[in-house]
């Protein structure tokens, strides 16, 4: 078959293969840096650890795609220090995020996740990609599923328009 058939590690990557695993690895770098700062103005415990568990996803995700990146010879995006723990109490009300805030931030960040793995897998032709992506995509809907549950038993959510009175069905 040719340059594309075989072990899919061995396949060269595509410019959009590229792209996206550099991009996923940047923005999951972002994403710990921020999540990091989240959690030193978190005070909600069930919050708190939601936010652990983004941290540890972002930094497998940070390690699997820079791998992946430099098997390929091509330099993944810098990281960004880690931020020091601070006391909640030493965080100024008036610059304080939120324990509603920083948990609709989260819920946006894993939704634009969700797309950000289904366009990956999308555009992938070796397996490899695609799998590691869906991968991302199954953690990531859990994440959500989790965040969702919260924010509802919380009172964070704040929903759309609701339609509680449904129009009868016309009988023709």
């Amino acid at each position: 078959m040719g340059i594309l058939s075989g072990n899919p590690k061995d396949e060269p990557m595509h410019y959009g293969e590229i792209y996206s695993v550099w991009q996923f690895s940047a923005l999951a770098k972002g994403s710990v840096s921020f999540y990091q700062a989240y959690l030193n103005h978190a005070g909600d415990k069930e919050l708190k650890k939601v936010l652990d568990d983004l941290i540890d996803q972002a930094k497998l995700e940070i390690q699997e795609c820079d791998a992946m990146l430099t098997d390929n010879g091509i330099a993944p995006a810098p990281i960004m220090p880690e931020r020091p723990p601070v006391k909640l109490e030493d965080i100024p009300a008036g610059a304080r995020f939120t324990d509603p805030e920083i948990a609709a931030k989260i819920a946006l960040d894993t939704s634009v996740g969700l797309t950000s793995c289904s366009q990956a897998m999308g555009q992938s032709i070796r397996e490899d990609i695609g799998a590691l992506f869906a991968k991302y995509h199954l953690t990531k809907t859990a994440l959500g599923v989790r965040i969702l549950k919260m924010n509802k038993e919380k009172g964070w959510l704040i929903p759309p328009p609701l339609q509680l009175k449904r129009p009868e069905p016309v009988k023709a």
